[in-house]
């Protein structure tokens, strides 16, 4: 299936010169959301996952439906003072200043092999923070899979020694 048919364009968003690829439209559209699933859950199932992790917000609504195909829980990562339990953090980097991500103490266990899905790849900074959050907590992350990849931004550079997929590229 051709999922870029299912991918809004919309120019200049948020800023002028950004391309932004818009998945509400593959989201509505229930034949390319189910084939995503399907597609990212056929990737993950031969390799033992014991729990999705996916994060805020696009990632929990990738991660969440790849968690129940594949009969696995799934954990949510969120910004800092989100979450109402004892957590785990990691800073990472942004364009323009730091942010923190967090998920719950006990939400993984040690030993844990984790998957990380979420709907795009651009630069990498995110989820290599995330890559971190889980092996803080014990994890191990045997996988990256994404809906879409930015390939000219180079965020495979980041992720080098963890399996990265994504079901749609563009080059910007």
């Amino acid at each position: 299936m051709d999922l870029k048919k299912s991918i809004r364009i919309v120019e200049d968003f948020p800023k002028k010169g950004i391309s932004f690829k818009d998945i509400t439209t593959l989201v509505a559209d229930g034949e390319a959301f189910k084939y995503s699933i399907d597609a990212i859950a056929k990737h993950l199932k031969d390799k033992n996952v014991d729990v999705i992790l996916g994060p805020e917000a696009r990632g929990f609504i990738f991660g969440v439906p790849v968690a129940y195909a594949l009969g696995v829980g799934f954990v949510p990562v969120r910004k800092k003072g989100k979450l109402p339990f004892e957590t785990v953090s990691v800073n990472y980097d942004l364009e323009y200043g730091t942010d923190v991500l967090e998920i719950h103490k006990d939400a993984i266990k040690k030993g844990q092999r984790v998957a990380i899905v979420d709907d795009l790849l651009a630069t990498g900074g995110t989820i290599e923070a995330v890559t971190r959050l889980v092996e803080a907590a014990g994890g191990e992350v045997v996988a990256l899979d994404f809906a879409i990849e930015l390939t000219e931004l180079k965020g495979r550079d980041k992720l080098k020694g963890y399996e990265v997929m994504s079901l749609v590229q563009y080059d910007i």
